[in-house]
């Protein structure tokens, strides 16, 4: 503890001190009848201790803040008397007149302290809206027992604490260490904001699709005025009235006590958690910020709107080397790489650093550019893992049995990901405008043929994770939830680099109607936003369909690479069982050529050789054509097709 604070600490014990000390003095005046100089005296001393505060003392902080009349200042100390020294019980107790009343109540208020006022003690008083003191059940409103809120209390004996009742919902957001300059600048228009505001100090709000960038552009907004940082999500933002009025007083009485400064985050909101929140800022009467990817409904507060954009690659290379320290020279050139591929802001890379240095001081000998690759990857994942499923590539290049024609756009498609920086940033071409940046691509064909596989060669061969989007978790019946979860989706992808893959997306990105009711309007208003984000993202994006003919004229216009995927022929087929078997799996007799007269695509082929060899095992055999005869039985009458002559003459 610095020397300034222990000097506050010990003025504002002394200023507590000085107030009780008059307050007793006014309690054995009125037991006494008289004694007015020993009042004077106890003021006197109270008022010298005040000028003595090298800051404002709690006490004299809360009168002001809630603008407390000095018989209500008076009234709060009685009660906080009570609990801080027995011999306050005795002395209420006797200037009652009844030893049963060792405590604090509104009648002896009025009879014993100066300036006394009926109002201090109503509903809407000061003392009771901020729930300041409570009253104990009684016979009486003037006998009933006055109890200090004990949150009030530990302030005021100098004990900074939050509210017991607001600690499961609020977490502290701690200063960063380091901000990228545009958003150095944006800190600076909040703090300006509420520097300017008159009688009422406006909303703050941040508006940007990286949580953590809008965190750490408050947290510095604080920490420059001397406010801490507090962070509430919507979703923990009651839903009742009367339940959200509870925290509403207790966030701004914590403003008042302690600096506190409310963050609510409404980024991954539903509709009515959304809804929720924007009532609660809306009543808030203190300091408070907001941050979302959407413009909050705040209909009675004043507010400033503060757009925050990601920081620019430039600004993200002295983030990664202010954050990466000494260590900086091993990952030269790997920087600008992974900028490339990952937009990170404060957050992502202060935990990516972390995981870096842990690896380094294992001393396992990891190659640094690797290493900065896996973590930068990793730092999307918890964002992405509630929204898509991610599938591990395990496929590569020698598992696609494909046409060259098929073979050579797909690894064009992959060199257009890996030196998308060079022409875009270096080449210029961005300067262009920011639209169509991303790669997309559609693979079309039918069920089995290949399409994400191929996507897993893909991803694998840019060392990038692969999401398969989960469609029932995507789309709403709810208007516009549609859009705001794919906004969750690809704002997500954006910073993690990720490689998107829509299966089945003619589901999704169907041909947009003719107008005939609201729904089919609602329903082109999604396919138009999912056109305008496909359009501007900034990764790799894949489309499987089976069939090409159902998606939107519009899409194909914009989708860069299609890639069509045929049924497998004769020759092809025979490749297929060529390769189906991992080099471990023991064969006896298998013939390709003849395998080959299976008529199915390679999905169906995969499913007959795994099935196959659990029948082989099961039988503790090499897997046999009589195994895979079998297994083709299965797997037709799941098809619904039968085995002709021709396809299995001569197997066995």
């Amino acid at each position: 503890m610095s020397d300034r604070t222990m000097d506050w600490a010990e003025a504002n014990q002394a200023r507590l001190v000085a107030g009780l000390a008059e307050l007793r003095a006014l309690l054995e005046a009125h037991i006494a009848g008289a004694d007015a100089d020993a009042v004077s005296r106890a003021r006197n001393a109270e008022l010298a201790a005040i000028a003595r505060m090298p800051a404002t003392a709690t006490l004299d902080r809360l009168a002001t803040g809630f603008n407390l009349s000095e018989f209500e200042r008076r009234l709060l100390l009685l009660a906080a008397g009570v609990e801080l020294d027995a011999a306050f019980g005795r002395l209420c107790a006797e200037a009652q007149g009844n030893t049963h009343r060792p405590y604090a109540t509104f009648g002896l208020a009025l009879a014993a302290l100066p300036e006394a006022h009926w109002s201090a003690i109503s509903p809407s008083s000061s003392l009771r809206r901020w729930r300041l003191i409570e009253l104990v059940p009684g016979d009486s409103l003037v006998t009933a027992q006055l109890r200090i809120d004990e949150r009030v209390l530990h302030a005021l004996a100098g004990v900074s604490s939050l509210d017991e009742r607001l600690a499961p919902l609020l977490r502290r957001v701690a200063e960063p260490g380091a901000l990228a300059p545009s958003h150095e600048k944006l800190a600076n228009r909040i703090v300006d904001a509420w520097r300017v505001a008159d009688d009422e100090t406006p909303i703050i709000e941040l508006t940007g699709t990286d949580p953590g960038a809008t965190r750490a552009i408050a947290a510095t907004a604080c920490a420059n005025v001397g406010a801490r940082l507090f962070a509430i999500l919507a979703a923990d933002v009651p839903a009742s009235a009367a339940e959200r009025d509870v925290l509403r007083t207790l966030l701004e009485r914590e403003a008042a006590l302690d600096g506190l400064v409310a963050l609510i985050e409404t980024h991954n909101a539903d509709r009515e958690a959304a809804r929720n929140a924007c009532a609660l800022i809306d009543a808030i009467q203190a300091p408070a910020i907001v941050a979302g990817r959407d413009p909050a409904a705040i209909h009675h507060r004043t507010r400033v709107r503060i757009d925050v954009a990601p920081p620019s690659s430039r600004e993200q290379a002295d983030l990664w080397r202010t954050a990466l320290g000494e260590s900086a020279p091993l990952f030269d050139g790997q920087v600008e790489d992974a900028i490339a591929h990952f937009r990170m802001g404060v957050d992502g890379i202060g935990s990516a650093k972390a995981q870096i240095h842990a690896t380094l001081a294992a001393g396992n000998g990891a190659d640094p550019g690797k290493l900065l690759w896996n973590a930068c990857r990793a730092q999307a994942r918890p964002r992405l893992d509630d929204l898509a499923q991610r599938i591990e590539p395990a496929a590569t290049w020698d598992d696609l049995v494909l046409p060259t024609a098929q073979i050579e756009i797909l690894k064009q498609i992959t060199a257009s990901v890996s030196h998308r920086a060079t022409v875009y940033e270096t080449w210029g071409f961005s300067t262009r405008g920011s639209r169509g940046l991303g790669v997309s691509a559609m693979f079309a064909g039918a069920s089995g043929t290949g399409k994400t596989m191929a996507a897993e060669v893909v991803a694998g061969a840019l060392d990038l994770d692969l999401y398969r989007i989960d469609l029932s978790q995507v789309v709403s019946k709810y208007i516009g939830e549609t859009e705001k979860n794919l906004a969750r989706v690809f704002d997500a992808a954006e910073q993690g680099g990720v490689v998107l893959l829509f299966d089945e997306a003619d589901a999704l990105f169907g041909k947009r109607t003719e107008v005939k009711d609201s729904h089919d309007r609602y329903a082109n208003v999604e396919t138009s936003y999912l056109l305008q984000r496909m359009e501007a993202y900034r990764g790799l994006a894949i489309l499987t369909t089976n069939q090409k003919n159902a998606l939107d004229p519009a899409f194909l216009r914009r989708i860069r690479f299609v890639v069509q995927f045929p049924f497998p022929d004769h020759a092809m087929r025979a490749e297929i069982w060529r390769r189906v078997f991992p080099d471990a799996t023991p064969q006896d007799g298998l013939v390709a050529d003849r395998l080959a007269r299976l008529n199915i695509a390679g999905g169906n082929i995969r499913n007959i050789a795994l099935n196959s060899a659990f029948l082989a095992a099961s039988a503790g055999t090499p897997v046999r054509m009589e195994h895979i005869l079998r297994a083709a039985r299965s797997e037709y009458a799941k098809l619904e097709k039968s085995l002709t002559d021709s396809e299995v003459a001569g197997w066995v």
